[in-house]
């Protein structure tokens, strides 16, 4: 049983995946801006921060409408990056800013930790939105759009 069209929910899921592309290449410019210096740390990580509970709501929104409409694989494979967010999210220090913290981003390869993070994070939304393509391009073709039922009574 199914609570919302499929093709709505791969639509949604397509959209919501394109927008964390789009957010996750802000990130990637941002890290390389703080890298580069063109920002300093304190902007960089207070930029980054604003986007981390956005971030992670987007993947847990779909991670729930792929669950209550029984998308079982594709809940199985969402599960684990939901878990990691969650992760990042909870284990971050009391002391800090957020999970990207200014006083910490330049030791210990912090900052080309967060970047090879954003990095994974990319292709794995990148892969996933082809995915949620081709869900959505085969719930649309599976439908029948033309009323067939009707071809004994098509005139010429």
């Amino acid at each position: 049983m199914t609570y919302i069209i499929p093709e709505l929910l791969f639509a949604f899921a397509l959209l919501d995946t394109g927008a964390l592309l789009f957010l996750l290449v802000y990130f990637v410019i941002t890290l390389s801006d703080l890298e580069c210096d063109y920002l300093n740390a304190q902007q960089c990580c207070s930029r980054l921060n604003a986007w981390v509970i956005p971030k992670m709501l987007a993947h847990t929104i779909l991670l729930i409408l792929l669950l209550i409409n029984a998308q079982w694989i594709l809940s199985l494979v969402n599960a684990p990056m939901t878990m990691w967010l969650l992760y990042e999210i909870f284990t971050t220090p009391r002391g800090n800013m957020g999970v990207y913290d200014p006083t910490e981003i330049h030791n210990r390869g912090q900052l080309k930790r967060h970047m090879r993070d954003c990095m994974i994070y990319l292709g794995y939304y990148l892969v996933f939105f082809f995915i949620y393509l081709y869900c959505l391009i085969v719930s649309l073709l599976k439908g029948d759009p033309i009323n067939r039922h009707e071809d004994d009574n098509v005139e010429f």
